[in-house]
């Protein structure tokens, strides 16, 4: 059996999309946490001195956690998601119950 460990959370951190830029700001999320993804897919989307930029997840995993909310101004350098790679499930959502069939009537 497998137990989830810190070691199978990948921190993904605030990349330089510019030349030299020190910093950007969070304009919208594409994920939340619970939401699978996998390697290339765009996550959210920031904003520099020089344009918007989306930004793709380079890993496959389950969100775990966004640390900033849309809006806020981040370094470079500085974790924005973590993302558990472990190859745990993402939570279930429930289902929707399939519509009733009408009743049958027994032949006679």
């Amino acid at each position: 059996m497998t137990t989830m460990t810190e070691a199978s959370v990948r921190e993904f951190k605030m990349p330089d999309v510019g030349e030299g830029l020190t910093e950007a700001e969070i304009l919208k999320w594409y994920v939340q946490p619970g939401d699978t993804v996998t390697d290339g897919q765009v996550v959210c989307e920031v904003e520099t001195a020089k344009a918007a930029v989306e930004l793709p997840i380079p890993y496959d995993g389950v969100v775990r956690e966004l640390h900033f909310p849309e809006g806020t101004t981040v370094d470079v350098g500085t974790s924005i998601i973590a993302v558990d790679v472990a190859g745990g499930a993402a939570p279930e959502v429930p289902a929707q119950a399939p519509a009733a069939e009408p009743a049958q009537e027994e032949p006679k």
